[in-house]
C-alpha cells in the first residue's frame, strides 16, 4: 500500500470533549496531504457514538469519516487496535481527542516513510494550556505528564526507541508483525493514568523486526490541549506516580535493559540539569524556579515509588497485560488481505 495512503485514528471517550473532537477532525479534513480516511473509535459510550454518528452521518458513506464502536475491552489501547483492524491505509496515524494538528503533520509523517526500513514515525506535541501560559511551577522536563513533547528528546529528525502514541503513524506491516497494543495497560477514561502502551508497542517492535527504524520528526507537530485539572501539582504527583507504575509492567514484560534504557539518560542528565536550572532562576530573581526545582525532585521521586509498588505486583502477578494480533475488521485492509491468502489456499 501506498504511504501517501493515510489513515488516522482518533480514540474518544466523552461527550465532554465534544468540541475538541470537532476541532480534532477538522485539523485532519485540512491536511495539505488528504488523509484517506479518519476513524473516531468511541470508547464504551453509546451515547457519544450515536451522537458522532449522527454528526458525521453524511461523510461515512464517502469514507471521509468513519464511526466505530471500540470491540475490545475498555481503554485507549483496545479503541486503537479497533482503529488498526478497520483501517484501510498502508500508514495508520493517531491523534489525540483533545490535540489538533498543524497543517503539514501528515506530510511530515508521509516523508518518512520514505526509507522503506521506518516502521513509525512520531511528531513534535506542544502543550496548548487553559489559562494561557505555562504554570510557573511546571518543568520542561516533565511536559509528557500532560502528553507533550519533554525537553530531553533529541530535535529534528532524529531516530528513537519508542514514539509517543498521541502524536504517532506506523505502517500496517508494524502491527502484522508485531500485534497491537497491549490491553491492560494504558490510559482508560478519566481513571489512574496509566501509560506506556506506545513505548511497550514499540520495543516489541524492534524485536519482531530487528532492522526497524523508529523516527520522530519535529516538524510533525500537534497542539495538546491541557485543561485546569492537569495544570495542579495534584495531578503531577498522581501522573508521576502511574508513570512509575507502568515502566514496571513494561520493564517485567521487556526486561529493563530496554524498558528503561531511555529514562536511565533521562533520569542521569536531563532531569539534574533541570534541577540546576531551577534553582539558578530562583537565585536570580526568577518565578518558578525554586517550585520547577522541587517539582523535578517530587516526580522523581514518586515515580520511583511507583516502580518499585509496580514491581512487586508484577512479580505476583497482580497486574498483568495482554497482546494480541490485529483481526481485521469487515472491509479493512487486514480483512481484505486474509481474504485473498484464504483463497489463494
Amino acid at each position: 500500500m501506498s504511504t501517501k495512503n493515510i489513515s488516522v485514528v482518533i480514540c474518544v471517550y466523552t461527550e465532554d470533549r465534544w468540541e475538541d473532537i470537532l476541532a480534532a477532525v477538522e485539523s485532519v479534513a485540512h491536511q495539505s496531504l488528504p488523509a484517506a480516511e479518519t476513524l473516531l473509535v468511541v470508547d464504551h459510550n453509546p451515547a457519544l457514538l450515536v451522537r458522532l454518528g449522527q454528526e458525521y452521518k453524511e461523510h461515512a458513506g464517502e469514507g471521509e469519516v468513519r464511526v466505530l464502536a471500540n470491540a475490545g475491552p475498555r481503554g485507549l489501547s483496545a479503541g486503537r487496535n479497533t482503529g488498526i483492524a478497520a483501517a484501510r491505509g498502508g500508514i495508520i496515524a493517531f491523534l489525540d481527542d483533545d490535540a489538533v494538528a498543524e497543517r503539514d503533520w501528515l506530510l511530515y509523517f508521509a516523508a518518512g516513510y520514505d526509507d522503506p526500513r521506518v516502521m513509525a514515525v512520531g511528531g513534535r506535541t506542544v502543550p496548548a494550556w487553559a489559562s494561557g501560559r505555562r504554570p510557573a511551577w511546571f518543568p520542561e522536563e516533565f511536559d509528557w505528564v500532560v502528553g507533550c513533547t519533554y525537553r530531553g528528546l533529541p530535535p529534528g529528525k532524529v531516530r528513537v526507541r519508542n514514539v509517543l502514541g498521541g502524536n504517532a503513524s506506523f505502517r500496517r506491516e508494524a502491527f502484522d508483525a508485531a500485534g497491537g497494543f497491549a490491553t491492560g495497560i494504558g490510559r482508560d477514561g478519566d481513571k489512574r493514568p496509566l501509560g506506556c502502551e506506545e513505548t511497550e508497542l514499540c520495543i516489541r517492535l524492534a524485536r519482531a523486526l530487528p532492522d526497524a527504524v523508529l523516527l520522530i520528526d519535529d516538524r510533525a507537530v500537534i497542539h495538546h490541549k491541557v485543561p485546569h485539572a492537569r495544570m495542579r501539582f495534584g495531578y503531577f504527583r498522581t501522573r508521576a506516580y502511574a508513570e512509575g507504575l507502568s515502566k514496571a509492567l513494561v520493564a517485567r514484560s521487556v526486561g529493563a535493559d530496554k524498558g528503561l534504557e531511555s529514562e536511565r539518560r533521562y533520569t542521569t542528565r536531563v532531569l539534574p540539569g533541570g534541577v540546576v536550572r531551577g534553582l539558578r532562576d530562583f537565585t536570580l530573581g526568577r518565578p518558578g524556579g525554586a517550585g520547577r526545582a522541587g517539582a523535578i525532585v517530587t516526580g522523581v521521586a514518586v515515580a520511583a515509588g511507583g516502580y518499585v509498588l509496580g514491581s512487586l505486583r508484577a512479580r505476583r502477578g497482580a497486574a498483568v497485560f495482554q497482546v494480541a494480533p490485529i483481526a481485521g475488521a469487515p472491509g479493512s485492509a487486514a480483512a481484505e488481505e486474509d481474504a485473498a491468502r484464504e483463497e489463494a489456499a
